[in-house]
């Protein structure tokens, strides 16, 4: 790598942890806050349908996008431990395989997105106006697919190799255009929800440039050129391990996914103003998960790195570390939405009808950063040991436990709805907590790793 090594290679140490997550936090925090634009964007214009149409829409491009998601977390724990060992060119390598994989699914994603979007709106609850409005989001969504899988890519391999700095321009660079072009679209040239799709199709292929640049820059431009001599560049072998590490990751991707669906679902059941309000609350979900998820990439790299190097004592060090900040992290975005909601939920929407909807729900939303902390944390866990097989598992098993207690709550309508999600995210933190033991024990030491 040139220049200096990533902040992975730090010591551990509270003011290391928090030097790698800050740029993570800025980063992931701009994330949500395009979807806080985007509502804003469509709520000003008092279009509750288009807003719903909008919030639908994102489900389903969300489900199918992430679907391939391994590409974002296998790369971060396969190159944190590639990094770990030393092994410069298979790093580097582990980038263009990941670019490839996704260039050619994404490339899959758009010619096949007809019977995909088809199939999702056939299962989807709504009435025909907002299965227009949405139709026509994520239609034009899909011309972004390649480079949207690229940038997981991209993200996940400037994580693994803990340079944050990076990854963070990376991001802005996206968000920024995102914004831009949104209001550009949508303000400007009145295209309503296609206007938001297309503004963040196009801020995709931005940063997909943007980051293959950003890459070599990391890397140097004579590190990628020695690629050309490496023999398992693109060996059967190899792709296949790449593969088959990340099954399961998809797997357990499918299954959230699956699980946030039948949560949009419920909220389209219960008629287009709940769907509406439904959106502007998620806005907070968001924020509180990007915002945590910065620990938990921090840990991500940190873990891998450290089983790399077979030092067992790192991996807890690791998770203790950013499991402080996380926790403190979690409160205080508690705190924040209880105090705020309110005021942010009459910003984002004038649509009366919509913000009476949201209020009640605030308390639930306030909560999730609290509950989801130890969640979210054992997440970035799981990926940077690459143990993707438990990491399956326990979301299989809180998918199931969340629709029964979904089932189990209908009657109490959007109260029942919005707790069992809130209980979901305690379902995932107990099952990835009981199997935690296990899994530590099976860190071996490396010889070189004195």
């Amino acid at each position: 790598m040139s220049g200096s090594g990533g902040e992975s290679s730090a010591p551990l140490t509270r003011r290391s942890i928090f030097a790698q997550a800050w740029p993570i936090i800025l980063g992931q925090a701009s994330i949500p806050l395009v979807g806080i634009v985007d509502t804003f964007v469509i709520g000003r214009t008092g279009d509750a349908v288009a807003l719903a149409g909008v919030a639908l829409g994102s489900v389903i491009v969300t489900f199918v996008f992430w679907a391939f998601g391994f590409l974002r977390m296998g790369m971060t724990g396969l190159t944190a431990q590639a990094y770990g060992t030393g092994d410069t060119l298979e790093t580097n390598a582990l980038l263009v395989r990941g670019l490839a994989m996704g260039a050619v699914i994404g490339l899959i994603l758009f010619a096949l997105q007809w019977p995909l979007t088809a199939g999702a709106f056939a299962l989807m609850a709504g009435g025909e106006k907002l299965t227009e409005a949405a139709h026509g989001y994520v239609s034009v969504r899909f011309f972004g697919a390649p480079a949207a899988l690229g940038f997981y890519a991209l993200l996940g391999w400037l994580f693994g190799l803990g340079r944050t700095r990076a990854a963070l321009a990376l991001q802005l660079i996206m968000n920024v255009a995102n914004v831009a072009l949104d209001i550009g679209f949508v303000w400007g040239l009145g295209w309503g929800a296609r206007g938001v799709a297309a503004g963040t199709a196009m801020a995709e292929w931005i940063a997909l440039a943007s980051g293959i640049a950003i890459a070599v820059r990391v890397s140097g431009w004579p590190a990628f050129l020695r690629l050309r001599q490496y023999p398992h560049l693109f060996a059967r072998a190899e792709l296949r391990r790449l593969i088959n590490v990340n099954l399961d990751i998809m797997i357990r991707t499918l299954a959230l996914l699956f699980l946030f669906a039948w949560f949009a679902n419920g909220g389209a059941r219960l008629g287009t103003v709940q769907l509406a309000a439904n959106a502007v609350l998620n806005q907070f979900v968001a924020v509180g998960a990007y915002v945590l998820d910065a620990f938990a990439f921090t840990a991500e790299a940190r873990v891998g790195a450290a089983i790399g190097r077979g030092r067992r004592e790192e991996v807890m060090r690791a998770i203790r570390l950013t499991g402080e900040f996380s926790l403190g992290a979690g409160l205080l975005l508690a705190a924040l939405i209880l105090i705020a909601g309110g005021m942010v939920v009459d910003g984002m929407t004038p649509n009366g009808a919509v913000r009476a909807s949201a209020y009640p729900y605030l308390p639930y939303v306030a909560l999730i950063p609290l509950l989801g902390m130890p969640a979210w944390l054992l997440d970035g866990v799981y990926v940077g040991a690459t143990w993707s097989r438990p990491f399956r598992n326990a979301a299989l098993v809180t998918v199931a436990m969340y629709i029964a207690t979904d089932l189990a709550l209908r009657p109490y309508a959007a109260h029942g709805l919005w707790l069992a999600m809130l209980l979901s995210y305690l379902y995932r933190a107990v099952t990835l907590g009981a199997l935690l033991p296990a899994r530590l024990r099976t860190i071996a030491p490396r010889a070189s790793a004195a």
